[in-house]
């Protein structure tokens, strides 16, 4: 009998019984809310429906690093970041595991290494992916042209253009094109120096991504070009300044087309510092911007015909 009363008089904490103003619109019935949803219990109408989480804001197992979740999706890997990475030595308390712990984990680790990837293509898609990050952390880009390469480099392999062609080639065209598409001032060359291929193979494959893809590539003007050269030569400021009004005015009356920009970016910094005493020479400005001193002379010559 008294185990009868004690069960009688229990109750569900989470659920929460309306007051009469709030009754449901339906039927007017009785209304009760957990911590799932508000439902009416005469005519079972779900009122509202919304989880609440009462745990913490935040989980960790350091004191100095609280997070709500893991880390972000990400298009840099293969799996969008979700993969599982097992560690070496230590617990998740920084604990050292034991002899026969550690050869546990490393069996544990050598299988997960061997079903990590589901089929050739996703393995060809992860090392492809790691190539452009590999060559974006090189180049010192930000993260946006980082996935917006790495979402290039995916489009090729949806598309079907692997087949045939070098998967460091497609990775640093997609790269290259990423670049250009965003209109940043870096040449095929700069792009090709941290690569592990040919630039001619990396030429034909951002042709291939061009064509098949439609990149909307912007062309690269001089004047993009004359903040980086002005800061690899540490000119100051007015020369700077003064050489992109020379590149400036030289694009608006298209003398520019056809010509390399950064070999003509190198010509306006050159112009600009003997304008204002900055001893600059030749070969200085053309080693910064990959070009011969013959170049920079040539493009000083039309500047100077130009008088602007």
């Amino acid at each position: 009998m008294a185990t009868r009363d004690i069960y009688a008089t229990t109750f569900d904490e989470d659920v929460q019984t309306e007051t009469e103003s709030n009754q449901c619109p339906e039927c007017s019935g009785r209304v009760t809310t957990n911590a799932v949803e508000t439902i009416c219990e005469d005519c079972g109408l779900v009122i509202d429906e919304q989880r609440i989480d009462h745990g913490p804001e935040w989980r960790t197992f350091d004191e100095d690093e609280r997070e709500r979740t893991g880390a972000p999706l990400t298009a840099a890997r293969h799996d969008r970041g979700l993969s599982t990475e097992i560690g070496r030595g230590t617990d998740a308390n920084g604990s050292t595991l034991s002899g026969r712990k550690r050869q546990q984990v490393a069996r544990m680790r050598r299988e997960q290494k061997r079903g990590r990837f589901q089929s050739k293509s996703e393995r060809n898609l992860a090392h492809g992916l790691g190539e452009v990050r590999r060559i974006v952390s090189a180049l010192e880009l930000s993260e946006t042209i980082r996935d917006q390469a790495c979402q290039l480099f995916r489009s090729t392999q949806n598309e079907g253009l692997l087949p045939g062609r070098s998967i460091e080639a497609m990775a640093t065209a997609s790269v290259y094109g990423a670049c250009r598409c965003n209109g940043l001032s870096r040449t095929l060359d700069d792009v090709t120096d941290p690569a592990r291929v040919e630039q001619s193979r990396v030429t034909n494959a951002y042709k291939t991504l061009n064509t098949e893809l439609g990149l909307p590539a912007q062309p690269v003007t001089p004047s993009a070009f004359v903040p980086r050269l002005a800061s690899e030569l540490d000119v100051p400021d007015q020369i700077r300044q003064r050489a992109r009004n020379l590149a400036e005015e030289s694009e608006s009356k298209a003398v520019t087309t056809g010509v390399r920009p950064s070999g003509f970016a190198a010509a306006c910094l050159y112009k600009a510092g003997h304008e204002d005493g900055w001893c600059l020479t030749q070969s200085d400005v053309a080693e910064a911007a990959n070009v011969s001193p013959v170049t920079v002379r040539t493009h000083r010559d039309a500047l100077d015909e130009l008088a602007v």
